[in-house]
């Protein structure tokens, strides 16, 4: 009779992950090598050996995209810089471009933002050929894309002449002002509040993954390959592996972006030239109209905020 009951229970489980279509996600990491208030190498150097012990132990093929200027020092590439970049290819992992100093398409002419990620793509397009491997991705800072089609045009006619795919998001977030909340917590050695803030971390993840997989199957009536943006800092350096077990425990399967970007949903064109810089499945959703939005976008904690020492979302 027992084992009656076991086969039961078991055949319900296997029909109940049949009729639950696969999730995949996409990592994307930006601002390597580094991101944090604390200037020190030796904390640069711990971020980049945890955040890189996680993403190995996951298993996901993430993508980190680069800032180069943070490799120099008075002047001067810094080789103890290059090699936290070094150590990502080391890893089996591959980088993509974020523009030299980060600068938002926005605050400059289109002509001196291209020569910006002409000189952010010198010693990452260097590492990347030694190990055998191609500068294939662009991602924009703050996610800005030009306030007008003709500056987004001329952007994307350059990227497509020199060999660049736009990295685009779906899966958009504040995870910085938890960054600078955490590192502000660190930097006051207020072990609480640091514990309070990497606590509300990986919920309010997890918060936002529901969120844009509604807005997903809203627009396309099915979630599609997901890319996911966050950031290379000590919160994620300290909270990796716990998000990492959330979205397999959503049932997420880790891919390159590569795989990602073969949804044919990122075919769709991106007109968006507002201010914001927005997740693409919003992007998409304003194309058709703002009744496509789904409502109550969860919120970075009003404390988090504070502790970031920033005005409310």
């Amino acid at each position: 009779m027992k084992t009656i009951v076991i086969v039961l229970i078991l055949g319900i489980a296997l029909a109940i992950s049949a009729q639950t279509p696969p999730r995949f996600v996409a990592v994307t990491i930006d601002d390597l090598p580094v991101v944090v208030k604390n200037s020190d190498l030796g904390k640069r150097q711990k971020i980049t050996k945890k955040l890189l012990t996680h993403i190995t132990k996951a298993k996901a093929p993430a993508i980190g995209f680069v800032n180069e200027n943070k490799l120099y020092r008075d002047g001067e590439i810094a080789e103890t810089e290059v090699e936290l970049l070094s150590k990502w290819l080391d890893a089996g992992l591959e980088l993509g471009n974020h523009s030299f100093s980060h600068k938002s398409l926005h605050a400059i002419p289109l002509d001196e933002y291209i020569a910006d990620i002409l000189k952010g793509e010198v010693v990452t397009k260097r590492l990347l050929e030694q190990n055998g491997m191609k500068m294939r991705y662009f991602r924009h800072p703050f996610l800005h894309t030009g306030l007008k089609l003709e500056i987004k045009q001329g952007l994307n006619d350059f990227l497509e002449r020199n060999n660049y795919t736009i990295a685009p998001v779906s899966i958009d977030n504040s995870d910085w002002a938890f960054s600078r909340a955490y590192d502000n917590s660190i930097e006051k050695n207020d072990k609480s509040l640091r514990k309070r803030i990497g606590k509300a971390y990986v919920p309010y993840l997890e918060a936002k993954t529901v969120y844009w997989e509604r807005q997903s199957v809203k627009l396309f009536g099915r979630e599609i390959k997901q890319t996911l943006l966050l950031h290379s800092n000590s919160i994620n350096a300290d909270y990796f592996d716990d998000l990492m077990k959330m979205y397999k425990q959503r049932g997420y399967k880790f891919i390159a972006l590569d795989e990602a970007l073969k949804d044919k949903a990122y075919r769709l064109p991106d007109t968006f030239t507002g201010r914001a810089g927005i997740s693409w499945l919003h992007r998409w959703a304003l194309a058709k109209g703002k009744g496509n939005l789904v409502p109550d976008e969860p919120r970075v904690p009003k404390f988090v905020m504070e502790a970031a020492g920033l005005e409310s979302e």
